[in-house]
């Protein structure tokens, strides 16, 4: 009896060291449970977290796209103010240019105007002398014939 009774003891022993290992597993096995959770609960805050930065670094692919294009035609747009300002700078030239030769046009037309008033001139003196010239030669034809009509009457 002595026998079961210590086997019992050492039964009981066993039992109580088995509990205690079932309650420290079941411990184990709830703080398992809450870091599995924890865990699950921070991947399904990091995964949002993924969705957003993909969201984000898609918006920031299709700006970068965009700056791409903008920066494109910024070029060309450059290219063409470029292109614009030099053809102002030749247009601005030419219309110096232009100004210029109607300045001396102006000038030469002045110069010859005044030229032709003088060639007028000399021409109103002209046909004044010749108008003169013209009165005296009748005058002289009238004298030469009255002299004539004299000297046959004589």
């Amino acid at each position: 009896m002595n026998a079961l009774r210590v086997e019992a003891d050492e039964a009981q022993a066993q039992v109580e060291e088995l509990k205690n290992k079932v309650k420290a597993l079941e411990q184990e096995n709830l703080a398992k449970e809450q870091e599995i959770t924890s865990l699950t609960h921070r991947n399904q805050v990091l995964e949002a977290e993924i969705e957003k930065l993909e969201a984000a670094l898609k918006e920031a692919k299709e700006k970068a796209d965009q700056s791409a294009q903008h920066d494109t035609q910024n070029e060309a747009l450059q290219r063409r103010l470029q292109l614009l300002e030099e053809e102002a700078e030749q247009a601005d030239k030419n219309l110096r240019e232009t100004n210029e030769k109607l300045r001396q046009t102006d000038v030469k037309a002045g110069h010859y105007e005044r030229k032709v008033q003088a060639l007028e001139a000399a021409r109103d003196q002209w046909e004044a002398k010749y108008e003169e010239m013209a009165k005296k030669y009748a005058d002289l034809q009238k004298e030469l014939h009255d002299l004539e009509v004299s000297i046959s009457n004589v």
